[in-house]
């Protein structure tokens, strides 16, 4: 959720959501002290009595008993003067806080008021009888009072005037409990509502800026070995998880760093010890010629051919730290083109086979695919693909005759190389790691074999580029073999061959 509609929410809940409980509540509290009244004065009130017409509600209160009067006092007056009379009708009154007065003449007869707060001059004067209303009005004494007044004349012909009293001081009380009870609710909602907002803008906002900032505080003092984790769908919560983004990719920056420092360390550790082998054997063979201990011919080309072959070593490790830089910053040179499997691989093994016999390393090659059977690849490349791994088969030949074997194999949508040797073999545990850049199996880097490490990482990245595999099975103390394969092209695209160097499958560079 937005923070534009967080706030939008909050406002609502802030005011419309309290008055609209508030609202609620005044109508059922006032309901329930209807239902109260109704019950306890026979009253059938309304909400208007108790929001301002109170002198309608305190009438309605003893309009029962003051029609039983006055349909007395027509019917027989002189039950007025019946004390067991009236002090039945004034026990109803006073669970009402209520009371009966009657007078005769200016004399007062009966009084069970039991406020005791009226005098005979606080009482209004003798009207005629025709004139009864059954109204109620205020009168003010020691205490506020509702009068009913009904006049009658008794038998004998004298005046007589029935007064039924109610005390506001016993009715008010409820009422003005009624209103406290509704300000307390009022208060409770008002305060239960704060409770709510203030919990929730904790959670979605303060508590996310909270982790935040404690996760910046983490970052500036070095520390990426942590998770900011926020449940937040809002805003912050996208920000939250931009800077868990930020996070993982400086941890995997800083660790990618320790890594490539490690790397070149090794790097120029192995490239310091592989051009020392070199230049301390040219360097030796050098002073030999100049001191005169190639004394013959013979010798003497011998000793040529050995410097030569040293520069030729160091020649194509420095050509490997090349190519090494550019697969470090992805800037390999390609120059894609259609060629015919067999015509491609054909070509290669000659060159090789020529090698091998001088080397006197038995050669092999065969392949099952069909002549019409075309590749894309860049054919400079993928040649360093194969000199790289059978010189790396050369390394770690240790037999008479070794021998090395190309084959080729069609595997439906995919052609399949396999370089085979019957060298040294490689530990399985080994197997997975030798396409890591300076992973050796040969850990004394003995100068017979030395190496930079970079070779079938080259491998590695040159194939994947071209859009296939690479995975090597061996066999320990038996020989390894190389498997890479691509995919075959489409049967519509137009033929170039080797020769032409044509760039039908997009330049790399």
């Amino acid at each position: 959720m937005k923070i534009k509609t967080q706030l939008m929410l909050t406002f609502f809940t802030a005011t419309v959501v309290p008055l609209l409980l508030i609202v609620l509540m005044v109508a059922g509290m006032m309901r329930y002290q209807l239902h109260v009244i109704e019950e306890t004065y026979g009253v059938e009130g309304q909400y208007d009595m108790l929001l301002g017409d109170s002198t309608q509600l305190l009438s309605r209160m003893t309009q029962t008993t003051a029609r039983a009067v006055a349909d007395t006092t027509k019917s027989s007056p002189d039950t007025l003067l019946d004390k067991s009379y009236l002090d039945t009708v004034n026990d109803q009154l006073s669970k009402i806080f209520s009371g009966i007065i009657v007078r005769q003449n200016n004399r007062i007869i009966y009084n069970g008021y039991r406020e005791d707060t009226l005098t005979i001059a606080d009482l209004p004067d003798f009207q005629d009888p025709s004139q009864n209303t059954g109204a109620g009005f205020y009168i003010d004494g020691a205490k506020a009072n509702m009068l009913k007044q009904i006049d009658f004349r008794f038998t004998d012909g004298a005046y007589g005037s029935v007064f039924i009293v109610t005390s506001l001081s016993g009715l008010i009380p409820l009422i003005r409990q009624m209103f406290w009870q509704m300000i307390l609710m009022a208060i409770m909602i008002m305060v239960l509502a704060g409770m709510f907002l203030t919990t929730w803008l904790f959670r979605t906002i303060l508590q996310p800026i909270s982790k935040l900032q404690e996760a910046t505080k983490q970052i500036r003092d070095g520390n990426l070995d942590f998770t900011l984790e926020v449940q937040s769908d809002n805003e912050i919560g996208l920000l939250c998880q931009d800077f868990e983004d930020m996070r993982i990719r400086l941890k995997e920056s800083a660790e990618e760093k320790v890594e490539n420092e490690r790397e070149s360390r090794v790097l120029i550790r192995n490239i310091s010890h592989d051009l020392r082998t070199p230049l301390t054997a040219i360097k030796g063979y050098v002073e030999g010629i100049r001191d005169g201990i190639a004394d013959s011919p013979e010798k003497l080309d011998r000793y040529l051919r050995t410097i030569y072959n040293k520069t030729n070593d160091m020649d194509h490790l420095i050509d490997e730290l090349t190519l090494y830089s550019r697969i470090d910053t992805n800037r390999i040179p390609y120059n894609f083109v259609k060629v015919r499997v067999n015509d491609y691989f054909r070509d290669c093994s000659e060159e090789v086979g020529v090698d091998m016999e001088a080397r006197g390393v038995e050669f092999s090659y065969g392949s099952n695919v069909a002549d019409n059977v075309k590749v894309i690849l860049d054919p400079e490349q993928m040649k360093r693909v194969v000199n790289n791994i059978i010189g790396n088969s050369l390394k770690y030949m240790d037999k008479k005759p070794g021998r090395i074997a190309i084959r080729i194999l069609d595997k439906g949508d995919f052609i399949q190389t396999v370089i085979e040797d019957n060298g040294v073999g490689i530990p399985r545990e080994d197997l997975r790691k030798i396409f890591e850049r300076f992973y050796r199996t040969d850990k004394s880097r003995n100068s017979k074999r030395g190496g930079s490490g970079i070779g079938l990482s080259i491998v590695k990245k040159i194939i994947e580029d071209h859009g296939g595999r690479i995975w090597a099975t061996s066999d320990e103390n038996k020989g390894t073999a190389m498997h890479f394969e691509l995919r075959k092209a489409e049967d519509d695209e137009k033929y170039a061959s080797v020769s032409g160097q044509t760039d039908e499958g997009g330049n790399g560079k």
